[in-house]
């Protein structure tokens, strides 16, 4: 019951921050991402909520989403915590990861709407 507690909640705080990094990044150029410092912090922070809510998904919720470029955002994740490469890889998390698992988050909202419940226990 936790688990799936658990997974709703970050499941829609991942929602979120996808959908702030499309609305962060509409019509941004790379260029412009690597200079803006204001910019890069507030997408690079909503990077950071992305990377650790799918990091930190049960496993049955992991297993039942494949399509979410889980070797990405693990990247991701290591770039945000300083390992090096890192506006290549923000960038494509930005332009194309972020992107995707948006529209993948859709499909598995219609296809398996209980990865997505909030449900009370019932004791």
């Amino acid at each position: 019951m936790a688990d799936t507690l658990f997974g709703a909640a970050s499941l829609a705080i991942l929602e979120e921050a996808c959908s702030d990094v499309l609305i962060l990044g509409e019509g941004l150029a790379r260029e412009d991402f690597e200079r803006s410092r204001l910019t890069r912090s507030a997408l690079c922070g909503r990077l950071k909520v992305i990377a650790d809510c799918l990091h930190g998904l049960p496993a049955e919720a992991r297993s039942r989403m494949p399509e979410l470029g889980w070797d990405g955002w693990d990247v991701t994740r290591r770039v945000l915590e300083g390992a090096p490469d890192q506006d290549g890889t923000l960038w494509f998390a930005v332009s194309s990861l972020a992107p995707a698992t948006l529209m993948w988050l859709r499909v598995y909202r219609e296809e398996q709407p209980a990865l997505f419940a909030f449900t009370a226990c019932a004791d």
